[in-house]
């Protein structure tokens, strides 16, 4: 039970802070459903990895804005000018 709960609260922290507004009310079922759920192909060519999703689900604006928000989460805070580190 503990690890239900632990999923349902970082699935709920994620939908909070990664979703664009269009999207923020799908409950985690949805998100479930559309995000996670999803068949992809992957792709390998020279240095770089494509995933192939079909955009029925969630387009591809909507998925790179998705990855946008989730990758500004990791970014660290900006240091302030004349205070030490």
């Amino acid at each position: 039970m503990q690890l239900f709960a632990l999923a349902y609260n970082l699935g709920n922290f994620l939908r909070r802070l990664a979703l664009p507004k269009p999207v923020r009310h799908w409950s985690l079922m949805t998100l479930r459903e559309k995000l996670i759920k999803i068949g992809a192909k992957v792709t390998r060519h020279a240095k770089y990895v494509t995933f192939q999703l079909a955009e029925v689900a969630v387009t591809r604006h909507l998925f790179g804005a998705i990855l946008e928000r989730i990758a500004r989460l990791a970014l660290p805070p900006p240091l302030v000018a004349g205070r030490p580190a």
